[in-house]
This record gives C-alpha cells, structure tokens and sequence, in this order.
C-alpha cells in the first residue's frame, strides 16, 4: 500500500512537526523569562486624574504654549513655527485675509472685501479703511473662534505702508494678540 515516496514524505512531515514543537517551546520559556525580569512600574497616586474629567477644551495647550510646534523651518520665508498664522493680501481690487492653522492648508478664518456685508458697505474695496474694517471683522471672528493669538509676519517694507499698519492696528484694537508664546519645554 504505501510506496517508498509516501512513507519518506510522511516521516519527513513528522520530523519537521517535532522541530517547530521544540522551536515554540524554547520562544515560549524565553518570552515568559523575559516578562518576569521586567520590573514592574510604581504606581504614583499622586498624578492620577479624574475619571470624571473630560477636557473640552482641545486647544488648551496652545494656549499653555505646552503642545508642539514644527521646529526646523528657520531658514524658510514665512516660518512655520506655529499654531495659527495670519496672512494679509492686497490684490488689484479686493482685500483679504486668512488665519491658517498649523496642520491645514485651507484657512481657518477668512475675511474679505468681496464679502457682500462688507462690500455693501465700503466706498471703495481697496482702501486704507476697507483695511481697517477687514481688520476689525477678522478680530471679532478670531475671538467668537478662540482664538486669540496668531503669528502675523510681514515682509519689512511691506510692513512700512499704510494699509498694512492700518489692518495691524485693528486687530491688536480688536483683542487680539499678534505675536504667540515662547514654546515652554516640561
């Protein structure tokens, strides 16, 4: 009944049943030492929280300036050590300006002269008081968002002019603060 070949194959089968037996059997002994030299951490009660605290507040470490920021980018025009970012922009016709977030590329906050409430409104969309009221609306949403400070660079003699000043000066009269903590390292 059984040929040479099936009988060599059916050994073969066992011998190599009984080396992945003893195989698992040495990792088994190994894993279950290993777990038993690892001492056990102590436990502190001291730093325990409370089950029933629930953070609503996911931003509180920006604001704590304990979470983190992308490091690295100081040689790069604008940085991108961050949490919100606000950029101001002049076009042929129309004013507008945008808060970013750190981990997005679409912004947050925006607000522009081509907005219908603003538009309405103004004499003309380019303006040094088409500036300020962006400014002042831009700080009102900022602050109905939490968001209180941002990071606002601008390029030095881009800076200088009058439009710019302008909008700057609507949004630090609107609350809010245009430059973010130092990073503190816990």
């Amino acid at each position: 009944c059984f040929s040479f070949y099936g009988f060599y194959s059916v050994n073969l089968i066992m011998k190599t049943l009984k080396l992945y037996k003893n195989m698992l059997y040495f990792v088994n002994k190994k894993s279950q030492s290993l777990t038993q030299a690892v001492p056990k951490p102590e436990e502190n009660h001291n730093e325990d929280i409370s089950k029933t605290f629930v953070n609503r507040n996911p931003r509180n470490l920006e604001q704590m300036a304990l979470a983190v920021k992308d490091r690295g980018w100081n040689t790069v025009w604008p940085i991108k050590e961050y949490y919100h970012r606000l950029v101001f922009r002049r076009s042929q016709h129309h004013i507008s300006a945008e808060v970013y977030s750190r981990d997005s590329v679409v912004p947050v906050l925006t607000c522009s002269t081509q907005e219908w409430a603003l538009k309405k409104e103004l004499s003309s969309t380019r303006s040094v008081s088409a500036c300020r009221a962006v400014g002042e609306v831009l700080a009102q949403r900022c602050l109905e968002a939490g968001i209180t400070r941002i990071v606002y660079r601008e390029v030095p003699w881009t800076f200088r002019t009058e439009s710019v000043q302008t909008f700057w000066t609507a949004m630090k009269e609107g609350g809010v603060v245009l430059s973010e903590p130092r990073r503190k390292f816990i």
